[in-house]
């Protein structure tokens, strides 16, 4: 079995955006061109992708840098630059996508949850290409002497979290014989020995019985105190997560430590509750293990009469000697196919996945702006969109930095700052820009940006150099 690898960070970056560029026409006879300027093209998304030929995240075990390609710069001639290439990368089916704070590295907002073929979620939008000067032309601005920089992409760290997607997972304290079980229920080879933590990552294995066949995973084994973090904790709880089934273990004879069957199963039981109440109402069957050993009689039955009472199915079984396998296999199949049924049921009624909701969400994220006081006179404005405005924007060219006012404005920025208590003269910080504040601006309608078609009316012009500014 090739290495198993269920959890990684990786420092994801979409390609930044290319410039936009400034030019005229510039041919003979016509001296003086309407602007021309190309759009720089758009950087590469990086596209985490649900793969189901896939089983791990060894892939990204070592390598956790990764960067889509950047956008070219436009050109004169109207000739835009070329997008970047996304970059996909590909994930097993069960994956969860987590956002991670960048200074704590936890969880901040789950991102994805890919648990179907082609599934996918851009993780790092590549940023938006400037766009030439012909965008800015309007009817008080005929010839505009400036042009948008590309946006640079932004870069964070995610996590990728596999849960498997199996049928159903054995379950129980280290050494009660699960691996065994399920090399004999199914061609898995997992790692056997009679000492604890023999298993230290998930096995899948697939079992067949009758006219039924069924995933079966089998989880390292639990310790009490595991639904806090102790021992393999919650590294292989939330593998229990998916599966129709829980398939409780329990070694009859108490191991070597001459545990007591019946309080070895409701420790586990009670691990499952503290770690997510839904577990312990997960359909579960128990299962006796080593049931061969001599003298075991009474424990099997004070086993049985509390999974009975408790609601679940018990068998006892010998994974050494196939004793009571059968059966047990046959009610499993079974028990997988209705349990499976009911789901596809269940779901079948639920509404139909929106697989636009992820962008939207992240959409509507940029477009939000919040305003933060920092000092007496000073505040901080901070925005995906807002402070893309500003990094797109040429300091150089007055022209330039008086449009970006009038945008602040159409976007309700110079209100809503009036609105937070910001009083002309006070300073605006934007990224690692400041402003001071003018009060809000009124907009003459005339310099409002004109429509593609007024656009390309204005190009066909001759325009004279005279006309230019606002």
């Amino acid at each position: 079995m090739g290495q198993f690898t269920d959890m990684c960070r990786i420092n994801v970056c979409g390609g930044d955006g290319g410039a936009g560029c400034m030019s005229f026409r510039r041919e003979a006879f016509v001296p003086k061109g309407g602007p021309d300027g190309g759009d720089g093209g758009r950087g590469g998304d990086v596209v985490v992708v649900a793969d189901p030929q896939l089983s791990s995240l060894i892939d990204y075990r070592f390598k956790h840098h990764f960067r889509a390609e950047r956008g070219t710069h436009g050109q004169g001639s109207k000739k835009d630059g070329k997008d970047g290439e996304d970059l996909l990368l590909k994930v097993p089916l069960g994956t969860v996508v987590w956002e991670l704070d960048p200074a704590t590295m936890e969880h901040t907002e789950r991102l994805a949850d890919l648990t179907h073929p082609g599934e996918r979620i851009v993780v790092a939008p590549g940023g938006a290409g400037g766009r030439g000067n012909p965008h800015f032309v309007s009817s008080t601005r005929r010839s505009p002497a400036f042009a948008e920089k590309g946006e640079p992409a932004h870069e964070h760290w995610i996590e990728l979290e596999l849960k498997l997607m199996a049928d159903a997972a054995l379950v129980g304290l280290p050494s009660v014989g699960k691996s065994s079980l399920i090399a004999r229920m199914s061609a898995a080879r997992p790692k056997i020995a009679d000492y604890p933590f023999t298993t230290l990552v998930p096995n899948l294995g697939m079992v067949r019985a009758g006219d039924y066949s069924f995933v079966v995973a089998d989880v390292p084994g639990l310790i009490e105190g595991a639904s806090e973090g102790k021992g393999l904790g919650h590294q292989f709880l939330r593998h229990i997560e998916r599966t129709a089934l829980i398939m409780h273990v329990v070694d009859i004879t108490g191991g070597f430590e001459g545990r007591d069957p019946l309080e070895d199963y409701r420790v586990i039981n009670r691990e499952l509750e503290a770690y997510a109440p839904e577990l312990a109402a997960r359909p579960q069957v128990v299962v006796a293990n080593k049931c061969d050993a001599s003298g075991m009689t009474e424990r099997v039955e004070e086993l049985r009469r509390a999974a009975v009472a408790d609601g679940h199915r018990f068998f006892a079984v010998s994974a050494l000697t196939g004793a009571g396998m059968n059966g047990f296999k046959l009610a499993c199949g079974e028990m997988v196919a209705k349990l499976r049924r009911q789901i596809a049921e269940e779901a079948a009624a639920e509404p139909v996945v929106d697989e636009g909701l992820w962008e939207r969400r992240r959409l509507a994220r940029e477009r939000a702006f919040a305003i933060q006081r920092e000092e007496a006179h000073a505040w901080r404005v901070r925005g995906t969109r807002i402070e893309r405005l500003v990094v797109q924007t040429d300091w150089e060219n007055d022209e330039a930095v008086t449009y970006l006012q009038h945008r602040f404005s159409r976007l309700g920025l110079d209100d809503a700052l009036v609105n937070a208590g910001v009083q002309p003269g006070d300073e605006v910080r934007i990224c690692g820009l400041a402003f001071a504040f003018e009060g809000a601006s009124e907009l003459a309608d005339d310099d409002d940006e004109l429509s593609a078609e007024d656009i390309a009316q204005i190009e066909a012009m001759s325009v004279d150099a005279s006309e230019d500014g606002e």
